[in-house]
């Protein structure tokens, strides 16, 4: 069975050419951009033909099902740009769609601020990536979008690690949180949910003990307690984001 391998970018220049390289053994690569300044357009066009533009921003998950659209063969692996496939992994990959019809779940490894990341809860972070095109699809979610699997297809690990170049530096670490907690608070509140700043303390504390402490994120090093601490930071920013939307306006005069 064939694969295609899927991206969604964005100004990626600086990840993409790694990351591409990495999946030599796809059938396909597909790359769809949502709008990039850099030169992400021309590194995807020296790896495939397939580079379309889809600029109308609709959230992470629409676009997800943009890009599955675009690809032309039985098996999609989706991938993001800040991560790479490693050998072992491609050997699995390769295996797998050889069997009948199942969604695979790829362990994730995250280097962040200096090293890859073993505890925390980060690893192994088992993505759902590899999935045969038409019977499982990613759903529409603004962020923190979902692969949705039907009861009739088993979910299998994979072995090799899906490698994931996560954080630049803090100063992206907080660009990101920020995204992801207006991205967060505006579905919630589409959905009319609300919050206090008392639940986003209380869910930060939560975050940073359970990191720390519950999931050993101390054995990661001084990286682990940054880790936990800027998680911590991020959760009740999504909250605090959600309790500014349902504060009132200016009076205007």
């Amino acid at each position: 069975m064939a694969i295609s391998a899927v991206l969604i970018v964005k100004n990626e220049a600086h990840h993409l050419r790694a990351c591409l390289e990495t999946l030599s053994f796809a059938d396909e690569i597909v790359v769809l951009d949502a709008g990039s300044q850099d030169e992400t357009l021309a590194i995807a066009r020296e790896f495939t033909d397939n580079v379309q533009v889809a600029a109308d921003w609709q959230g992470f998950g629409v676009q997800r099902q943009r890009a599955e659209a675009l690809a032309r063969h039985e098996w999609i692996l989706m991938v993001d740009a800040d991560e790479r496939v490693t050998e072992e992994l491609a050997r699995s990959i390769q295996q797998a769609v050889t069997a009948p019809p199942a969604v695979y779940a790829l362990p994730r490894l995250s280097w962040c601020f200096g090293r890859f990341i073993h505890h925390c809860g980060w690893y192994p972070d088992r993505v759902l990536r590899l999935y045969p095109k038409g019977l499982a699809s990613y759903n529409a979610a603004l962020v923190h979008e979902k692969l949705v699997v039907p009861d009739t297809l088993e979910v299998r690990p994979l072995a090799g690690d899906l490698l994931h170049y996560t954080y630049r530096d803090v100063r992206h670490y907080l660009e990101k949180s920020a995204h992801y907690a207006d991205a967060w608070a505006e579905q919630r509140a589409a959905r009319g949910k609300t919050a206090s700043l008392g639940q986003g303390v209380a869910h930060a504390l939560g975050c940073f003990l359970k990191m720390y402490l519950l999931k050993a994120g101390f054995r990661d090093g001084r990286q682990g307690f940054l880790l936990s601490l800027l998680s911590a930071h991020s959760t009740f920013n999504k909250y605090a984001a959600l309790w500014v939307r349902g504060q009132p306006g200016p009076e205007l005069r």
